[in-house]
């Protein structure tokens, strides 16, 4: 291995350490805690493992925090009544409904239904229209994080050329659009490839700067990398591996091995993005506080 290895825990504990400063400034200066509620419908495994991590790490910065468990036979009507009562309670600046939702449920009519200065997840259509024209808004997180991962590494983006594999509402296309912004951890140029894609490898080949997030284990081959690119790799995938207690590992979307032997910086699997996302929730929970209390003059999501 010759690149860089990118550590998401150490970066993610400054930026948790950041959002803590913050946050006690804020309740010195306003008396009001920063305050996050979480809602997570039926027992989804996976799902109570990230909850649980989100409360934990409210906790341990100070923040009033909740984890409301409905179960799974909530009916729309229920959980929309659910976050109107979030919506309107002062103590929380920040509603997050764990996804996915059972399938009866309407997971986009949810979204909307939270108000946008609440949308910590930065997945309201308000709060993606003004990721595009530059307004300060909630960002969503894992986005968020890559851009943070970016700027602490001073990996240069400014005129670099960034190719993001994937183009989900979630990651793929935000990330594009806070690569293009202008500034600090942008001013990119950015191509984006999905599915669809035609001569997939020769593009990726141009890249500086190389996001992965297509979804699928080792997609990324080494031999894609351009010589010193820097590889940030999004994916989470469970494969088989014999010589591993669970019979089975975790691998991102890029050949690590194979991709590190080429790149001047790559983030591994685990470790790298994931303890990012939950990081730039807790910025983003103090800066819904910021911009409810003290307004767009706060400074909240400007940087």
């Amino acid at each position: 291995m010759t690149a860089k290895l990118i550590d998401g825990k150490e970066i993610a504990a400054a930026v948790r350490a950041e959002a803590g400063r913050l946050g006690r400034e804020f309740t010195e200066r306003t008396g009001v805690t920063p305050g996050l509620v979480v809602v997570i419908v039926g027992e989804d495994a996976a799902s109570q493992v990230y909850v649980r991590s989100k409360h934990r790490a409210c906790e341990e910065l100070g923040f009033f925090s909740e984890v409301h468990e409905l179960p799974a036979t909530t009916t729309q009507e229920e959980l929309e009544a659910e976050i109107d009562r979030l919506n309107a309670d002062p103590r929380v600046h920040g509603i997050l409904v764990q996804l996915p939702l059972p399938k009866h449920l309407n997971e986009h009519a949810i979204l909307l239904r939270i108000r946008p200065e609440k949308d910590v997840d930065g997945f309201h259509p308000v709060n993606v229209g003004n990721l595009s024209i530059g307004i300060p808004s909630p960002v969503p997180c894992t986005p968020a994080g890559i851009r943070q991962l970016l700027i602490h590494e001073n990996i240069e983006t400014a005129g670099k050329l960034a190719v993001v594999i994937g183009r989900s509402n979630i990651v793929g296309k935000p990330v594009a659009q806070l690569l293009m912004r202008k500034g600090r951890g942008g001013d990119a140029t950015v191509t984006v490839c999905h599915s669809r894609s035609r001569n997939l490898p020769e593009i990726v080949r141009q890249a500086d700067i190389v996001v992965a997030a297509i979804g699928q284990p080792q997609f990324v081959q080494g031999d894609w990398i351009k010589p010193g690119a820097t590889v940030i790799d999004v994916g989470v995938n469970r494969i088989a591996d014999a010589s591993k207690k669970s019979g089975t590992r975790l691998v991102g979307d890029v050949d690590f091995d194979a991709a590190a032997a080429h790149a001047g910086a790559i983030t591994p699997v685990p470790g790298g993005v994931g303890p990012m996302t939950i990081a730039m929730l807790m910025r983003n929970t103090v800066d819904c506080a910021r911009l409810q209390v003290e307004g767009p003059e706060s400074g909240a999501f400007a940087d």
